[in-house]
């Protein structure tokens, strides 16, 4: 079974549609600082295709900013069922709409161009990173951005390509016993660092992106296909297809034992 196929990846729509009952103001606030921070100048009057579309938080939160509309696609029809309930919640008098697509087969002659393309912590888990970031762009208008989020490159990069391939297989009560283990492993590590207790910490993570920390710990651990790349490789990928770098948020390099973060960027095709 080839990994670009949907039945080779671990089921992030079930996550996706379990994470949206979370969603509240405090979330939504979270996601719209986030979009601000990679679109200080704002979203207003722009055409936004989100790639991998999740919840649906980040559509709702580029419709908030003043998108003039919004499509979201997904390969997965959990996710895409998730974006279509929040958004037909919390978005009816907007424009946007919703489609079951993997990024390989949708074209721009179909769906269009469109001002702003993103896609966060989504083309490392399609089985072809760098031909999903070669298709991503060609839903560019010239003079528009795209915005990705790629995982960063870490030494332990092979050990988590397997642990991910055994978790998304696994049943669920194998999943569960990674996910206890991985949680307590991880929150006694940042106890010791930084003195912050867990709870404070738990409490706290909303305001990464909007995300739950249960959630993201399950995405994570199962979060198969899984690639990665440094950010000189994204910068030189991207910049050679036409585009310029307009910001980014680069993390160090680390050794990964706890995972990986994301390099953000968000780059300008030349007209």
């Amino acid at each position: 079974m080839s990994l670009t196929d949907r039945e080779s990846h671990f089921e992030f729509g079930e996550n996706w549609k379990s994470y949206s009952k979370t969603i509240d103001q405090k979330r939504i606030d979270s996601a719209i600082e986030g979009i601000k921070k990679l679109f200080p100048g704002g979203l207003a009057g722009k055409t936004f295709l989100d790639i991998g579309c999740g919840s649906g938080l980040h559509s709702f939160a580029a419709l908030s900013l003043g998108a003039a509309s919004v499509l979201a696609i997904d390969i997965d029809e959990n996710s895409v069922s998730a974006t279509r309930a929040l958004l037909g919640d919390r978005a009816a008098s907007w424009i946007w709409d919703t489609k079951i697509v993997s990024v390989f087969d949708a074209s721009a002659n179909e769906l269009g161009q469109f001002d702003i393309v993103y896609s966060w912590g989504v083309l490392h888990h399609t089985g072809d990173m760098w031909r999903a970031i070669d298709c991503a762009t060609t839903f560019v208008t010239p003079g528009g951005r795209l915005a990705i989020a790629i995982y960063a490159a870490t030494a332990c990069d092979n050990l988590w390509k397997a642990e991910k391939g055994f978790y998304a297989r696994a049943p669920h009560a194998i999943q569960w016993t990674i996910r206890q283990a991985y949680m307590a492993a991880l929150l006694t590590a940042r106890t010791v660092r930084s003195w912050e207790s867990p709870m404070a910490y738990m409490r706290n993570y909303p305001k990464i992106r909007g995300m739950n920390f249960s959630h993201d710990v399950h995405d994570w651990l199962g979060g198969y296909p899984y690639e990665t790349a440094t950010a000189t490789e994204l910068h030189d990928r991207v910049c050679s297809m036409g585009f310029t770098e307009e910001r980014s948020f680069r993390l160090p390099k680390t050794f990964g034992l706890f995972g990986s973060g994301c390099h953000e960027f968000v780059f300008q095709k030349m007209p």
